[in-house]
């Protein structure tokens, strides 16, 4: 079992209302029955909820570093606050006296054993988990009807170009919000949100005039995805074999959701991976209609910045445990790829943790760009790709960091080429404003990672620093 601490339990939470509800019961005394197995590894017991049944919860830590939470109360949040609860309880001081492991626990440890067993199997056979077999002639019928709703969005787009932003209004507005409901019939989720975003720009009110632009790249990006989308679908369903594209993200703009299996089955892994988080934060994505928690990580032997994502729908947000920050390195024995371009999407099954020591410092210099030119050139060949990530993520050596007579942060390379900084829109928050305060001598021979962006109205590449690294720690400036 590992230690348990307040500060453990809080962060096993979904969010901060699970905490709150956790350690009312406590203070309430809800727990009637409060045990632990002999070893330690199980604790359990009953707690009296609104029926005349107390609910059935325990926190087993057969495994230390994945414990697992079961509890027979309806709720679906999980962890639920009884499980929560169990656990303050234990960090308070309460007394669990010693018992043995229910049967319904032990039988339930007994199939999670085999079903490890059986992974570990298939694993040294070369297999693991294997994709769902394809069904043909629903997939034909799918990408039918995702050819006939690009139809519908292309017929939309063009009328809105035709008839020029100028003349938008509130019904057309409407029209447009339609289409997006629409959209979702016909398997385009991608496609739905960048339109819902599309007409966000255009909602807001008196700051329209300023959207105009971005609302073109958005017109723009839509009929590049409608006709890249077009001819991906058409010689897709003439392909016997109905392949996906896993080199680009095409499919994720149709809608298609990546299973582990997949990405698997198409050679998009890597083994024994220790990745290291250099900045994490979460937003609110209004065209997703979903919270996102965003994180950006080394890779410490290849040097490559990929992120993480962790999506919370605003329906089921509640229930959801909210991603969060790592400042250990990650050991990750499968690490799994998604298709993309320099800041590709990465995911894991499992983890453990190890501190950061300082070769792990010096080797996030030894990885960072040491020509801006040459990074800034990858940065504008990305966007270039109509359906690219726009705001790319950079990891850069500055030899300084500083500020120009007219008040603008630059950062200068050892060949003295300079990159201005500014605070970009995309993200929630500035961090300019949080350069001054740094220890002076983190500004000399630092590394920075960057988030960059193309201001259109501004006809220039922005570069937002998210973290500075120096060989004494790795200093975050976005929460």
């Amino acid at each position: 079992m590992p230690e348990l601490t307040s500060s453990y339990v809080d962060s096993l939470a979904p969010n901060a209302a699970a905490i709150k509800n956790g350690q009312g019961l406590v203070r309430k005394k809800s727990f009637i029955q409060l045990h632990r197995s002999e070893n330690g590894e199980l604790l359990f017991g009953q707690c009296a909820g609104s029926g005349k049944t107390p609910y059935e919860c325990s926190v087993d830590f057969v495994a230390p570093e994945n414990p697992v939470f079961r509890c027979s109360c309806p709720s679906r949040q999980f962890p639920c606050k009884h499980t929560l609860g169990l656990l303050y309880a234990y960090v308070e001081g309460q007394s669990f006296t010693p018992a043995q492991v229910p049967e319904t626990i032990a039988a339930k440890r007994e199939k999670a054993e085999k079903r490890e067993e059986n992974k570990v199997k298939q694993a040294a056979e070369g297999g693991g988990s294997k994709p769902k077999k394809l069904n043909k002639s629903a997939l034909k019928k799918k990408i039918s009807a995702q050819l006939e709703g690009l139809d519908l969005l292309e017929k939309l787009v063009l009328s809105l170009i035709r008839g020029g932003l100028s003349t938008i209004d509130a019904k057309t507005l409407k029209s447009v919000q339609e289409h997006v409901k629409q959209l979702g019939n016909y398997y385009l989720s991608g496609a739905q949100i960048e339109l819902r975003r599309f007409a966000l720009l255009l909602g807001k009110g008196q700051d329209r005039e300023q959207s105009y632009t971005y609302a073109v790249e958005q017109l723009t990006r839509l009929h590049a995805f409608i006709k890249k989308g077009r001819s991906y679908l058409t010689a897709r369903s003439e392909d016997p074999e109905l392949a996906p594209d896993y080199e680009s993200t095409i499919d994720e703009w149709l809608g298609h959701a990546w299973q582990l299996a997949e990405l698997k089955e198409y050679g998009l892994t890597e083994a024994d991976v220790e990745l290291l988080q250099l900045a994490f934060y979460s937003y609110d994505d209004q065209a997703r209609q979903e919270f996102v928690d965003l994180g950006y990580w080394l890779d410490m032997a290849g040097g490559r910045i990929h992120k993480t994502v962790h999506y919370r729908p605003y329906k089921a947000a509640k229930l959801l445990r909210e991603d969060d920050s790592c400042f250990d390195v990650a050991k990750i024995p499968l690490l799994y790829k998604y298709p993309g371009e320099l800041n590709a999407r990465v995911r894991y099954e499992e983890m453990t943790a190890r501190p950061v020591i300082p070769a792990d410092l010096a080797q996030v210099r030894v990885h960072a760009h040491r020509s801006f030119a040459e990074a800034i050139k990858s940065v504008k060949n990305q966007l270039k790709n109509p359906l690219g990530d726009k705001q790319p993520v950079l990891l850069l050596y500055a030899a300084s960091l500083g500020v120009t007579e007219n008040g603008q942060y630059v950062i200068t390379d050892e060949a003295g080429g300079q990159l201005v900084l500014g605070d970009i829109s995309s993200l929630p928050q500035g961090t300019l404003q949080l350069l001054p305060f740094l220890p002076p001598a983190s500004l000399k021979g630092c590394s920075l990672l960057v988030m960059l962006e193309h201001e259109l109205d501004q006809g220039r590449l922005v570069a937002q620093p998210l973290s500075v690294i120096t060989d004494e720690g790795i200093m975050r400036l976005l929460y």
